[in-house]
């Protein structure tokens, strides 16, 4: 058993994105607690924490055995929250704007990641995968010497581990939306193999345990609903759709 942090916040639409979302409705539930649920669901997690508006959160009449947490206005700042709350641990972080995803695909990502002796695991969805389930899906692929992916909104992290990642973490996140500029951090030499098709995840996996000190995997997800997040107003129009 393990435990679980859901980067959680407040609902509102910004330029065309919705921005901390995991408050909106679908169906006339807020979208935080299709997460919730999956999670109490499972068979892996023992305990969950949730980063958001507190006050808002507790209108929402969670079950007691929740623990929230007051979030800031940083995503970084949020997760080291999250990360603090259990010190020396191996730990799921979860994004909120997941609320197609299902105990199953939690069960599954928790059980691959505890089974290696990794220090961050990360999600990933292929393309094909996501697309046959989800096939109005805008996402952001990337192609790989192993197929084209996009990233999972799943992470796996050993807390003890954090001070080692954090620094290039920061600016993984802020170009998370440019696959370039992120490969960009981990060299020339991944930056080319990727422009010409031929990095493979092995590749970044090896580069990152060089650069950063750690051992990171990718866990391929064979669960579509790990890779499809709410990021636009007409999203929520597709998640009314597949959830009944």
């Amino acid at each position: 058993m393990t435990k679980a942090v859901i980067l959680g916040g407040q609902g509102e639409v910004l330029e065309g994105k919705l921005q901390n979302k995991s408050l909106l409705k679908i169906h006339d539930k807020a979208m935080i607690r299709y997460v919730i649920d999956a999670l109490q669901e499972t068979q892996c997690i023992d305990e969950i924490l949730v980063i958001g508006d507190v006050e808002a959160l507790k209108k929402l009449a969670l079950d007691p055995s929740v623990r929230l947490m007051q979030s800031s206005s940083s995503l970084i700042e949020n997760i080291q929250r999250g990360i603090a709350a259990f010190p020396g641990e191996r730990i799921l972080i979860s994004t909120s704007d997941i609320p197609m995803i299902t105990k199953d695909a939690l069960n599954d990502f928790v059980m691959q990641s505890m089974d290696l002796e990794a220090d961050l695991c990360y999600s990933i969805v292929e393309k094909e995968t996501l697309k046959a389930r989800y096939p109005e899906a805008k996402r952001t692929f990337v192609k790989l010497a192993d197929g084209v992916f996009t990233g999972g909104n799943l992470f796996f992290v050993d807390t003890g581990k954090i001070d080692r990642y954090m620094a290039i973490g920061r600016k993984m996140l802020l170009h998370r939306k440019n696959p370039l500029r992120m490969c960009s951090l981990l060299g020339l030499k991944c930056l080319m193999k990727l422009i010409f098709g031929k990095l493979s995840i092995e590749d970044i996996e090896k580069r990152v345990e060089k650069q950063m000190k750690i051992r990171g995997k990718a866990i391929i997800s064979t669960y579509p609903e790990v890779g499809n997040d709410i990021d636009k107003p007409e999203d929520i129009l597709m998640a009314e759709k597949y959830i009944i």
